[in-house]
């Protein structure tokens, strides 16, 4: 896909938090993009500023040359692909398939394989970075699949990341962000201690921060949650209800490699209190709120 290459029509199915700044990247470089949510006046934005509506997955995946899928759990993504009138029926021959969505490493594998069959190239290619990371293009992208399509559509990927790595055959992109998933797990507990602990020390949490997030402690979510959850601002860059799903995902490919995980396990079972307290549709850095009771 060069420069003097006619550009393929995009189909972003799934525009919430992530996806809306994807789309929106697409249409801010000349591409022609058809957009599908289960709530449209959630894509109303990209609509007013040229993206195309299409009615169903089906529909968007007959329109288009290359579909995206940035949807919530593994269920919606099996319904979207394997569905009566879903990707893998409708889409023509010689597509390709992204799937963004973080989802179960052996359903990347099963859509992979039945696109093979209708001659549909697929790649399981989720990211990490959270809003920020995706509304300033700088997610980091892992890809499993063909390493020739991960060639062809790296160019695309670079309208969404700059760290994209592909890391081996189908499934591999989901299995690696499972690696993500757990280092932030247990780092986010730590954070989160971290800073309660300042707190209850009649610390200045801000202040302390300075000294910390630049030396063995430092992390993304230090950096970027830590002052987040000292200004109480729980909104969402990325769903406590979507954490849990991925550490489900984890844990259950881990007991299926047996591999134990207790680190991981504690931490679900924190975010599962969490989500019982009502706080769901919050960001993954409300784990303050439980702590700091």
């Amino acid at each position: 896909m060069t420069e003097n290459t006619v550009k393929p029509i995009i189909g972003l199915i799934g525009t919430g938090v992530m996806g809306k700044s994807m789309a929106g990247h697409y249409l801010k470089a000349g591409y022609e993009v058809h957009v599908y949510t289960r709530t449209k006046e959630k894509a109303q934005d990209l609509l007013d500023t040229g993206a195309k509506w299409q009615e169903s997955p089906g529909a968007l995946a007959q329109q288009c040359q290359v579909i995206m899928t940035m949807v919530g759990f593994p269920s919606d993504v099996e319904e979207i692909y394997f569905g009566e009138n879903g990707i893998l029926a409708m889409a023509q021959p010689g597509s390709y398939l992204i799937d963004l969505t973080t989802s179960s490493p052996s359903l990347a594998k099963r859509i992979y394989e039945e696109g093979l069959t209708r001659q549909l190239f697929a790649l399981d290619a989720p990211v990490s970075g959270g809003d920020i990371g995706a509304r300033e293009a700088r997610l980091s992208i892992m890809v499993g699949g063909s390493s020739e399509v991960f060639e062809r559509m790296l160019p695309l990927f670079q309208y969404m990341g700059t760290n994209i790595v592909h890391q081996g055959e189908a499934g591999a992109g989901q299995h690696t962000k499972m690696c993500n998933q757990i280092a932030i797990a247990s780092n986010m507990m730590g954070v989160v201690e971290a800073l309660v602990y300042a707190k209850k020390a009649g610390l200045d949490p801000t202040t302390v921060l300075k000294s910390i997030e630049t030396g063995a402690a430092g992390s993304w979510s230090l950096s970027n949650l830590g002052p987040r959850m000292i200004a109480d601002n729980f909104a969402p860059g990325f769903y406590v209800k979507h954490f849990i799903k991925d550490m489900k995902i984890a844990l259950q490919s881990a007991d299926e490699m047996g591999v134990e995980l207790p680190g991981l396990t504690l931490a679900k079972s924190l975010y599962e209190q969490l989500a019982a307290m009502g706080e769901e549709e919050s960001g993954t850095q409300a784990l303050y709120k439980l702590i700091n009771k």
